[in-house]
């Protein structure tokens, strides 16, 4: 079922967790939806058939941009019709992930037409760093990607037009870590740097030696001051702007909110349909607009930095 572009008030961006599998075990991830695996979708995912139902609703209720995150999103075998379908919907499409499978031989070829940003998944410039993470990939004797990994990813991208953004988590782990060369070097229009996010039945167990104060995750933004001087937008956020601020789609299609310190998930897209699923979480509207959740995401930069490594 499907509503009318004007009969619910939502905002203009959603997250679509669409696949649980992942490839590596980052001890932070806020994502691992063991949860959901164990209680409603034994194999991680929906069929494809209803996943891409799931983003012709969201395409028809007016959200402006949807981004396919995880797990780890290049896992699913229909990613690229899901984009497809999005992007034919009018969707400005975006792609949450590790990189440890964008360049298979014809996977950008393929899809990189209908996807307008890729968001890399980098939490250090030293892959021992992320080992320690397990931000490296399983069953490879826990094997990092190497940083000229993450410069031809940003090349290929360049060369296709897909816009760049990085995501950074920042742990007890990086906290005292220098990312500017490396940012410097990718030259993503978008930085976004996490506070390290608690959230119960997702990361306990794992994250409590990686979480950090306030204080420390503002240290670290701050070093990094010639990153934005260079024109690269910095955009931080610590555990209260994360906090009921995003618009989200669990793998079994469902919205869901962190607000309570744990997900809580609403009725099934696909079943009642966005309204009615989306009256079951709670969306804080002014956290999400002072985050920085509203932005130019269709218009190109126009930062020499940026201008200059995309080739024009």
């Amino acid at each position: 079922m499907g509503e009318s572009k004007a009969s619910v008030a939502l905002p203009p961006s959603v997250n679509f967790h669409l696949w649980e599998p992942c490839n590596m075990r980052c001890r932070f991830c806020f994502a691992t939806f063991q949860d959901v695996k164990q209680t409603v979708l034994p194999r991680g995912h929906l069929p494809r058939d209803q996943a891409l139902a799931v983003v012709e609703q969201l395409a028809a209720v007016g959200f402006d941009k949807i981004t396919f995150a995880g797990g780890e999103p290049t896992l699913c075998p229909w990613l690229g019709e899901l984009i497809e379908l999005a992007k034919q919907r009018g969707l400005t499409t975006m792609l949450v992930t590790n990189g440890s499978r964008l360049l298979a031989p014809g996977w950008l070829d393929t899809h990189g037409s209908h996807l307008d940003w890729v968001v890399l998944s980098i939490d250090s410039a030293d892959p021992r760093t992320h080992e320690r993470l397990g931000r490296s990939i399983a069953g490879q004797a826990g094997r990092a990607l190497a940083v000229a990994h993450y410069l031809a990813i940003a090349a290929e991208l360049r060369r296709r037009n897909v816009r760049l953004k990085v995501n950074t988590v920042v742990t007890a782990e990086n906290a005292d870590d220098d990312m500017g060369d490396l940012l410097l070097a990718l030259g993503p229009e978008r930085w976004k740097v996490l506070q390290v996010l608690p959230i119960g039945g997702q990361n306990d167990g794992t994250v409590e030696s990686l979480l950090i104060d306030e204080p420390t995750f503002r240290r670290y933004c701050a070093r990094h001051q010639r990153v934005a001087d260079a024109g690269i937008a910095i955009v931080p956020e610590d555990n209260e702007d994360m906090t009921g601020s995003y618009a989200m789609v669990d793998p079994a299609g469902r919205f869901f909110d962190n607000t309570a310190g744990h997900y809580r998930y609403s009725r099934s897209i696909l079943s009642v349909g966005v309204a009615d699923a989306w009256q079951d979480i709670r969306f804080d509207t002014q956290r999400f607009e002072e985050r920085g959740g509203v932005y130019d995401w269709r218009t190109l930069a126009t930062n020499p930095l940026v201008q200059l490594r995309l080739g024009r």
